[in-house]
């Protein structure tokens, strides 16, 4: 009887070990993709890594970072053409394309909490961009999805491209 009892006991303490070690992995999920591999698999930033790849942007995105990427969606790509009047391939062809590109990454790892109302923060253009709450705002991109963490930073997707001033 003891013994059914020592091994109930230990039944109930495994279970409970294996449902803490659960639950605190679903509360830090392991991303094992960067930055460009995460965007390229979320399938609505072709432009984005094109963009990138034009620009020789892919490997230092592939680095060890950390990388705050404020991503702009291929719909936010087509609407900055629209407003331009030019073509993918203009667009492509711009001497300050990687500085457009820049402007929308931040060293660091900066998670929507860490945020605030009226920060300015510095891009790897060597420009500031703003940040407003409420809704969340970068300049004057909409933040559509915060938070989508890769292995070496976060992204948060926006519905405008970022032009530096």
């Amino acid at each position: 009887m003891e013994k059914k009892r020592i091994g109930l006991l230990f039944i109930v303490f495994m279970l409970l070990i294996s449902f803490a070690t659960g639950a605190l992995a679903a509360e830090k999920p392991r991303a094992d993709k960067d930055i460009v591999d995460t965007a390229v698999d979320a399938g609505d930033f072709s432009i984005l890594a094109g963009a990138l790849e034009k620009a020789n942007l892919v490997e230092a995105l592939k680095g060890e970072g950390p990388f705050t990427v404020f991503a702009p969606t291929d719909q936010a790509f087509k609407q900055l053409l629209a407003e331009l009047g030019i073509t993918i391939d203009e667009l492509l062809a711009r001497e300050d394309l990687a500085t457009i590109l820049q402007y929308h990454v931040v060293p660091g790892k900066m998670m929507s909490g860490d945020l605030k109302d009226g920060m300015k923060v510095k891009t790897l253009a060597e420009k500031e961009v703003m940040i407003s709450l409420d809704p969340v705002r970068i300049n004057d991109a909409k933040v559509a999805k915060p938070d989508i963490e890769a292995s070496n930073g976060v992204i948060h997707v926006i519905d405008k491209v970022l032009l530096p001033n």
